[in-house]
């Protein structure tokens, strides 16, 4: 992921010593085509957290961004800045990517001065960006074609957890590959599940998508209630722990929609991107998801009113009072 103000940013290699090469940093294309990762915070934490942890955990880093306030972020830790994404793979057992959409991973890795024009062959390429899974099919196909291996490693747990090292990762790709992707991303993760063939671990990120993103917009609404009844909504968390109704995002965010806590931990307009890769796959499956539809259109009004850089604390707005929204 990136970081910084809405300035596009690119995030291939970082490199580990003798036994294994690391990279994992913010997103975003080669120097033709550039999309931002937009403000700072959940991207910008995201990267620099993954980064940081990896060289807590003793392994050499090369890097390489087209924003030099994000390399920066990491040579401070002890990471070597590239000149290339093709010269931070250089070398390198195992290539990270965190970058926004298929496009952008395409072109860091195939595009002039890519990853494949400096990896050597055998390099394990490990994509921990949130995209589409036939994409991801495609890019395995084409990395294997240019002997190279790919393995799929979408996350979930955000900055606080790449910090601790306790992220969950969803792993598509061949057994070995993915016993290899194991190696180098138990420094980062506490739960590592190999889905299956290249594309399943991408899938199921979708899935962990839908769950939490009806599950913030629920805890959401069920705050906007409890505040309109008059019950302290901070303390619902505490009433309702062990029961059915918990979760790790009650727990979490009910406390934060109560306060209005709008600091960054993650992006309104990056659950609407997933949000659309979910819906996409159920229509070219005829899956019928009115939920995860409905869920998806109110990320998407909070997008277009401004908000699509805001933690999901923000989702609080889409409840003010009509005439409130009105007079502001």
């Amino acid at each position: 992921m990136a970081a910084g103000d809405r300035r596009p940013a690119l995030a291939p290699a970082r490199r580990t010593g003798g036994r294994r090469a690391i990279c994992g940093s913010p997103p975003s294309p080669t120097a033709p085509k550039q999309e931002p990762c937009h403000d700072r915070g959940a991207c910008a934490d995201l990267g620099g957290a993954i980064g940081a942890r990896f060289r807590a955990t003793g392994h050499l880093l090369r890097v390489f961004n087209l924003d030099s306030a994000r390399v920066a972020t990491l040579t401070a830790h002890g990471a070597v800045a590239a000149g290339s994404a093709a010269e931070a793979a250089r070398q390198a057992q195992a290539v990270i990517l965190s970058l926004n959409s298929a496009r952008i991973v395409e072109a860091a890795v195939f595009g002039p001065a890519g990853v494949a024009e400096g990896a050597a062959a055998g390099t394990l390429i490990i994509d921990m960006s949130s995209i589409d899974p036939a994409a991801t099919r495609d890019l395995a196909q084409r990395a294997a074609e240019a002997g190279l291996a790919w393995v799929d490693a979408p996350l979930s747990g955000g900055a606080p957890k790449a910090a601790t090292g306790e992220l969950t990762l969803m792993l598509g790709g061949a057994d070995a590959d993915v016993d290899r992707a194991r190696l180098v991303l138990a420094a980062i993760a506490a739960n590592i599940t190999h889905m299956g063939p290249a594309g399943t671990g991408q899938a199921t990120k979708l899935i962990n998508q839908v769950l939490c993103g009806l599950n913030f917009l629920a805890v959401a609404e069920a705050t906007a209630l409890a505040e309109a009844a008059g019950i302290a909504a901070e303390r619902i968390p505490l009433a309702l722990r062990g029961g059915r109704a918990d979760s790790a995002i009650l727990q979490e965010y009910m406390p934060r929609f109560a306060t209005r806590d709008y600091r960054r931990t993650g992006r309104i307009d990056n659950m609407v991107k997933d949000l659309d890769g979910a819906l996409a796959v159920a229509r070219a499956t005829t899956t019928a998801m009115p939920l995860t539809a409905v869920c998806a259109e109110v990320h998407r009004m909070l997008t277009a009113a401004g908000l699509g850089g805001e933690d999901q604390a923000a989702l609080m707005e889409y409840f003010k009072p009509r005439l409130t929204l009105e007079n502001d």
